[in-house]
């Protein structure tokens, strides 16, 4: 039976490609004579407050109510994207009424999950939503085949969001003069960047790109997983078998994916062969087995078929004719090489008319240049061998777009742009959001937690600390948290057959060292330990049902089936057993420097229908490889990168169905030295800190301020540095071309960290801070007095704005760089706005039973804060939220009122009045207070948090200032220091 409704809405909907018109006047003039009601939006209302999960209408105006309110840019709405204000405009244009939006906000809320970050050089404009729209043959069938895969609208939207945004800031593939943009896309660690990349390369081939390069991974394995996903999702059933009839076995005789279990059905299928269906083929220049070895038909394979010979291959009559090419190669000295030599025979004139597209994907591993930074001051610029290729690759092909994918920012182009000439993202970095359902550093990590002594309830969950003390090295009870996390993954697929899916895989990984010898010896006991388990007997039944009652039963997601008790689990333990010890074995050991150590059947996750193991390995595991079905980590290696520590970080990930089993074993005291320990959790916390200071950096300076960008990905690396203290350009001899001057944040929090560790700058700190401490009420306020759950005691003064600079001027700093640019917006603070008449200063009172109070230089009492050094000399976090809550309340901040009920607020509050909240931090435990109650100022660490008032920034400003060192290299992201350098 037709369904008019849907037909007759798709027709009215395609004639909104630029923004939503009034559907009555539309509907009218394209609906069917003998079908009139199809107009009303009675109809149309009851039909979507009436529809299933699989009504096709519902999910046309999903995508389309979904789509306006994440487009960036609306020509037909002043309001922001996410916002229910965008909504309604939508709504008023499309002269709905009152009982209709209700119905469709029910089906399809405003989606506010924020978007990516984008920093660039300047605004694009080639590549329009329209432009998208007319041709997107190859994006429409990812679209589809991701909605058929179970990916929400809301999550497909934002992937269309996301890639759009890269594929715009590349150059047009139709402009006559070449040029090729570099950018860098940064994610989360196993976040999905490989589906945002795969978007990127569906939309830039519809758009016209011809050539293809990804650069998948150092492994044949990690390799052969990218060129399947691309294959799988996007080249496609007929692009693979290029006219073979798939019912004749002797006509499949050396295609790919014949031995494969999910081929054809969950192959994207076009439904013909592109080329005769309008549109145009892909042809693959490497397959699932085969990496790039020579162009399998010689020099004719990038030979392009142009309707109008006499013009260059980028014009359009030429261009969107023409089949594309795509190759996945292995990040190989040899492969690369092959390539580049065959490129070359080719010749520069055709190369040159090739719009090119090169994804690197883990951009931070290999494609770096590692050379030694002193052979450059010899005037021996080399370069590693595989950054030397790439280097040559984009020579070779003018019209080239690079684009790097990482994970870990800091670890690229960042820790040295005097090395990236050729892969510093000049032009764009793009900063993808949170996906929604994945488990990062916020699972795992109370960053909030101030109290050393307190676990947060991230902690809580899912942390379990080795300290190789009374309780051992814990690894007997990880195999024990396997073993029951497996059992509850069938218990919850046998009471709700929709969860089978996502437990196909489950598996621990076990990370201790980089040394092969030593994963073997770990292995052996791992195998020891569990054939000496007695899963089968009685003690270990009891062994079980203790740890389910004590550390499973609390933390399980009510969502999701449970048992009630260890009997009801017991059956499913005997199964998970059997499956992890298939084989014969539980332990499957991942390392090795050639691919014969991964070529490993039981560790493809394509290939293999169930793989339940138990990993044993070193870096490999480390980097590109997912760990499908991670839910035990036991890790205790310790090393000095922050990028690599990042990237060994597997536990982040997707675990729809499980994320309440996951379990992170983590050493806190390892052996560091003779006499030093490392807490490895306490060091991915203090790089977990780091990269969301970055990330919410790159959000607030990512806003155009008429219409220009107040940040250029050249100015990256100095607004990073002043966060850490490590990273400095690494050739001596150069400088960053960008220095970074002030940062303005009216109305937000601002918190250093960067204190001194040296006796005489803590002291003078300390007497800097002295006078202020004498203004400060002898007597405890509350604030905020009727908030009983948020409500802390503290002691009050005010202090103006004059005196305060001073104060601030004269303080020391381990990091100076870091406050700097703060003080500098404080310092000119007026200039622009209305300025600052005084500061509230407030010293809260510790609420912990074991407070400690001291008075300093003569002081009275003083409540004393214990907080610790995170990394070198920067602390984790200082403040506590309900602390800062009412600062940013009493500063009358960005988006916090003061409550009605909240006199205590009100009452300190003004228009101009800025406040600081004052922590004297100790760092030992217990702190060294005197017998008559003083602390040494040596001792002291007088720290702080800040908010200025909104009236001290004039709106629309920028929010940063950056002096450039060489003003005749404005573009020069660095430069010689005896080049105009200071």
């Amino acid at each position: 039976m037709t369904d008019h409704l849907l037909h007759l809405h798709g027709d009215v909907l395609a004639a909104m490609r630029r923004g939503p018109r009034n559907f009555a006047k539309l509907a009218f003039a394209l609906a069917e004579e003998e079908e009139p009601a199809d107009t009303e939006q009675g109809r149309f209302r009851d039909r979507v407050a009436g529809s299933g999960p699989g009504d096709e209408l519902t999910a046309l105006w999903h995508r389309t109510l979904t789509a306006w309110d994440l487009a960036e840019q609306a020509d037909w709405s002043a309001a922001p994207p996410r916002t229910d204000e965008r909504r309604a405009d939508a709504y008023d244009r499309l002269g709905f009424d009152a009982g209709l939006r209700k119905v469709l906000d029910h089906a399809v809320p405003v989606f506010k999950e924020p978007g990516p970050t984008i920093i660039s050089t300047t605004p694009t404009s080639w590549y329009s939503r329209d432009t998208a729209a007319v041709r997107s043959f190859y994006w429409t069938a990812y679209e589809q085949l991701l909605r058929r895969k179970g990916w929400s609208d809301a999550a497909v939207a934002g992937l269309d969001e996301a890639s759009h945004a890269v594929v715009e800031r590349l150059a047009d593939p139709m402009r006559p003069e070449a040029y090729g943009a570099r950018g860098l896309v940064v994610g989360y660690v196993q976040s999905g960047k490989t589906a945002n990349f795969t978007g990127v390369t569906a939309k830039a081939i519809d758009a016209g790109y011809r050539l293809v390069i990804v650069l998948g991974g150092t492994l044949n394995l990690l390799r052969g997983q990218t060129q399947r996903r691309l294959d799988m999702e996007l080249i496609g059933q007929e692009n693979i078998l290029r006219g073979a009839d798939p019912d004749d076995p002797e006509a499949l005789i050396g295609v790919d994916y014949q031995d494969d279990e999910d081929w054809p059905e969950k192959f994207v299928s076009h439904h013909g062969r592109p080329s005769a269906l309008g549109a145009f083929d892909i042809e693959r220049l490497t397959t699932r087995d085969d990496d790039y070895k020579s162009l399998a038909t010689g020099i004719r394979a990038l030979e392009f078929d142009k309707q109008v010979r006499t013009q260059p291959l980028h014009v359009p009559d030429n261009l969107h004719r023409a089949a594309a090419r795509v190759m996945v190669v292995k990040k190989n000295k040899s492969v690369l090489s092959k390539l580049i030599k065959d490129l070359k025979k080719i010749g520069g004139p055709l190369l040159s008319e090739i719009p090119t597209l090169i994804i690197d994907d883990e951009s931070d591993q290999a494609s770096v240049n590692t050379t030694d930074p002193k052979k450059w001051e010899e005037g021996k610029v080399t370069r590693t061998a595989i950054n030397d290729q790439i280097s040559q690759l984009l020579k070779l092909l003018p019209r080239a777009q690079y684009v790097g994918y990482t994970a870990t920012p800091f670890a690229n182009v960042f820790v040295d742009p005097g090395d990236g000439d050729d892969i510093f993202p000049r032009d764009f970095l793009i900063s993808l959001p949170r996906p929604t359902g994945y488990m990062g550093v916020q699972d795992f990590h109370d960053l909030d937690r101030t109290d050393e002594s307190a676990v947060g309830s991230a902690e809580r969950a899912h942390v379990r600390g080795i300290y190789d003390d009374a309780h051992g090295d814990r690894l007997s009870e990880a195999l024990d948290a396997f073993v029951l996390s497996g059992a509850l993954k069938l218990y919850r697929a046998a009471h709700d057959p929709s969860l089978e899916s996502h437990f196909r895989h489950h598996t621990m990984l076990v990370h201790e060292s980089v040394r092969m010898a030593e994963h073997a010896a770990l292995a052996l006991r791992i195998s020891s330990i569990w054939h000496q388990a007695g899963y089968t007997g009685q003690e270990g039944h009891a062994r079980l049902a203790a740890l389910f009652t004590s550390d499973f039963q609390p933390f399980a997601d009510d969502g999701l089936p449970t048992p009630a008790s260890y009997e009801e689990l017991r059956p499913h333990v005997s199964r998970a057993r059997q499956l992890i010890n298939s084989g014969g074995t539980p332990v499957l050991v991942v390392n090795g420097d050639t691919e014969r150590d991964y070529d490993q059947p039981e560790l493809d996750f394509d290939r293999t229908p169930h793989v339940w193991k138990i990993l044993v390995g070193g870096t490999k595991l480390s980097r590109g490889f997912t760990v499908e079905g991670l839910t035990v980590t036991y890790y205790r290696r310790r090393t000095q990168q922050a990028d690599t520590l990042m990237q060994m970080g597997r536990w982040f990930g997707f675990r729809p169905g499980y994320r309440d089993l996951v379990r992170l074993y983590i050493g806190r005291a390892e052996p560091a030295g003779k006499t030093r320990t490392v807490d490895l959790y306490e060091a991915f916390e203090a790089i977990c800190r780091d990269e969301e200071t970055f990330r919410a950096q790159l959000t607030r300076y990512a806003t155009l301020i008429d219409g220009k960008p107040q940040v250029t990905p050249a100015q990256i690396p100095p607004l990073v540095s002043q966060h850490l203290s490590w990273l400095k350009p690494s050739a001596r001899n150069k400088m960053f071309n960008a220095e970074l001057v002030e940062i303005r944040s009216p109305g937000e929090w601002v918190e250093p960290t960067a204190y001194p560790t040296a006796p005489a700058d803590l002291r003078h700190n300390a007497e800097v801070w002295r006078p202020v401490l004498d203004l400060l009420g002898a007597d405890a306020v509350t604030l905020p007095r009727d908030v009983p759950d948020d409500g802390f005691e503290a002691q009050i003064g005010t202090l103006d704005h004059e005196a305060m600079l001073q104060v601030l001027c004269d303080l020391r700093w381990s990091v100076p760089s870091q406050f700097s640019p703060h003080l500098e917006s404080l310092l000119s603070a007026g200039e622009r706005g209305e300025g600052i008449d005084d500061w509230l200063v407030v010293l809260p009172r510790q609420t912990s039973s074991r407070r400690v109070e001291a008075s300093v230089l003569g002081s009275r009492p003083l409540s004393l804060a214990h907080r610790a050094r995170r990394r070198g000399d920067l602390f984790g976090a200082i403040s506590e939220p309900k602390h800062r809550g009412a600062a940013l309340r009493i500063a009358r901040a960005n988006g916090v009122g003061g409550r009605a009920d909240d006199e205590s607020v009100e009452s300190w509050a003004r228009e101009r009045r800025g406040v600081v909240v004052l922590y004297p931090v100790v760092e030992e435990k217990p702190p060294a207070v005197s017998p008559a109650g003083a602390i040494a100022p040596e001792r002291l660490v007088m720290a702080f948090g800040l908010v200025a008032p909104r009236s001290s920034a004039a709106p629309q400003g920028n929010l940063v200032r950056f002096r450039t060192v060489d003003s005749t290299r404005k573009n020069s992201v660095i430069i010689d220091r005896g080049a105009g350098g200071s």
